[in-house]
């Protein structure tokens, strides 16, 4: 299968999944970092390559499930797990992409990059029967490596941290590498101490409380009112509630007494570079960007299915603590506070995700 990679500028193809904006968010991470690189890189959302029908399932299931049935949830990601109906419904669904996403990678690309574990499904599918001829490569945005990442067709896969590079290796016997973060480059970026007190006067957090930041994601679901109920219960304490996308959780948050609700904020570095501690419910990127920011977690309330897995991940790594009662997430919020900011050791720079893509991409074509 013939490829211009080696002879014009490098481009790569980027497979992420609009089923939340962790994907998104390291999709675009990469293709940023990629562009800064002189290195042409296009988007597509897996869905897309789905019948509308499908991609209307998908949506609904994923959406109904993780906010009113969790245990449902919780059991369909478990069953992902071992040779069961949900899997076998879950290959169905990849098989059925194959031919749009076989013809999206047909033009012209060096390699293709996903972010989303049904697109590492269909994409390993290609590459095993020959229907790619380029690297295909899969860029974990969770910390916990599961099944539903993993097809032996991948040829390399990436992860923001070494302990989903253990886990994969004592799990299932898959090796991967460190690439780091695909976040943005303002998580990075120190806020003074006084800009750092004015936003926090801006948001109304008292003078000498310690600001705890609480996340649901983007579209704000989880229990993220326990979160909030047991926030408050710590002395010298303030919860602010990032509720993304969802007015319902915002408005019953905001009639907390104590709570400062927010809506969905295009400032999260500074909000990150703010704040005291993240309590996060999911382990997706709003903890990669907590890990780049410094900003010390702690996981609680988690989702289920993935969710779980990723604090388990963080945890058994000493990355974030995962308290079950309000008594052990005060105890944690302390310890984490204490600690002060803790960053991400640096990728050496020809290991990064984007350098290791961009030397994919010039390779091109691998028959």
């Amino acid at each position: 299968m013939a490829t211009d990679a080696a002879e014009g500028p490098p481009r790569v193809l980027v497979i992420s999944g609009s089923m939340g904006a962790g994907h998104d968010g390291a999709a675009r991470g990469l293709i940023h970092q990629l562009r800064e690189r002189a290195v042409g890189a296009d988007f597509r959302d897996f869905l897309d390559a789905l019948p509308r029908s499908y991609r209307q399932l998908l949506r609904a299931e994923h959406a109904f499930t993780i906010r009113h049935t969790p245990r449902v949830f919780d059991w369909m990601a478990r069953s992902e797990e071992r040779d069961s109906v949900v899997r076998r419904l879950t290959l169905r669904i990849c098989r059925v992409a194959r031919r749009e996403v076989a013809r999206w990678a047909a033009g012209g690309y060096g390699v293709v990059v996903t972010t989303f574990p049904l697109a590492s499904q269909t994409l390993g599918m290609l590459r095993r029967d020959g229907a790619l001829g380029v690297r295909a490569v899969c860029c974990l945005s969770d910390p916990a490596p599961t099944r539903l990442w993993l097809h032996p067709g991948i040829d390399l896969y990436l992860t923001v941290t070494q302990a989903t590079v253990v886990e994969a290796a004592e799990r299932y016997g898959v090796a991967m590498a460190v690439g780091g973060p695909l976040v943005a480059a303002a998580f990075r970026e120190p806020v003074d101490k006084a800009a750092r007190e004015a936003l926090r006067t801006e948001l109304g957090v008292p003078p000498g409380r310690r600001m705890v930041l609480l996340t649901g994601g983007a579209l704000g679901i989880g229990n993220v009112m326990a979160g909030i109920a047991a926030v408050r219960q710590v002395p010298g304490t303030v919860a602010v509630v990032l509720c993304g996308r969802n007015d319902r959780l915002r408005r019953r948050a905001a009639a907390q007494r104590g709570v400062i609700a927010l809506g969905w904020r295009d400032d999260v570095p500074r909000l990150m570079a703010t704040a005291d501690v993240l309590v996060h419910n999911a382990g997706g990127l709003s903890m990669t960007e907590a890990l780049v920011a410094g900003l010390p977690a702690v996981s609680y309330e988690m989702l289920g299915g993935h969710g779980r897995e990723n604090a388990a991940t963080l945890a058994r790594a000493g990355l974030a603590p995962w308290p079950r009662t309000p008594a052990e997430l005060a105890e944690a919020l302390e310890r984490q506070a204490s600690r002060g900011r803790v960053f991400l050791p640096p990728v050496p720079a020809g290991q990064e995700t984007a350098s290791v893509v961009e030397a994919l991409a010039r390779q091109g074509c691998t028959g």
